[in-house]
């Protein structure tokens, strides 16, 4: 959930940022692609790794149905904002150039990829979480934290967690949201 609030923080620049494209017809490289890299490797490399290669196989193991159920909803919320993402890097450079229809796929793309990530945060906190806390024994509990621990460690890269941490901040100041 801390990871979440990390994300919340960005969520908040991004949406302001869609929002400012939109208003002023314009998109700006720097603060759009350092949203893109958080997002890329710390949303979905970091967090949505843990979630898919570690927690929901394990829910899945306590008998939390995988088909058709919440965690096939999350893991098609992931599916969506990959996509959404892709979409507003495909569309970055025409956009800068001033490509109208780009800069309206820049700004449109990223106002939905907040509402995307806000609507699934708020399942997973809501919902998932406090399954999986019914569900899921301190043993269990100790385990995701050892393999969550390594995700960050072998993965993404010794301190890369705490960098996008940083990255975090450093955006949603730049925004002003945070």
């Amino acid at each position: 959930m801390h990871e979440h609030e990390v994300i919340t923080l960005v969520l908040g620049a991004a949406a302001a940022e869609a929002g400012r494209i939109l208003d002023t017809r314009a998109a700006h490289p720097g603060i759009v692609e350092q949203m893109l890299d958080f997002f890329r490797n710390f949303t979905d490399r970091c967090h949505h790794a843990k979630e898919e290669k570690h927690l929901f196989p394990l829910l899945e193991s306590k008998g939390m149905p995988h088909g058709g159920g919440l965690i096939a909803s999350l893991l098609s919320d992931h599916e969506e904002g990959r996509a959404l993402l892709s979409a507003v890097s495909e569309a970055l450079p025409e956009a800068v150039r001033g490509d109208a229809a780009a800069v309206r796929i820049v700004s449109n793309s990223l106002g939905s990829y907040v509402r995307l990530l806000e609507e699934h945060i708020d399942k997973e906190n809501e919902v998932l979480f406090p399954m999986a806390e019914r569900m899921l024994s301190s043993e269990d509990g100790a385990r995701l934290e050892a393999a969550f621990a390594e995700v960050e460690e072998q993965e993404t890269g010794a301190g890369v967690h705490e960098k996008y941490h940083r990255l975090a901040h450093e955006i949603a100041s730049a925004a002003g949201v945070d």
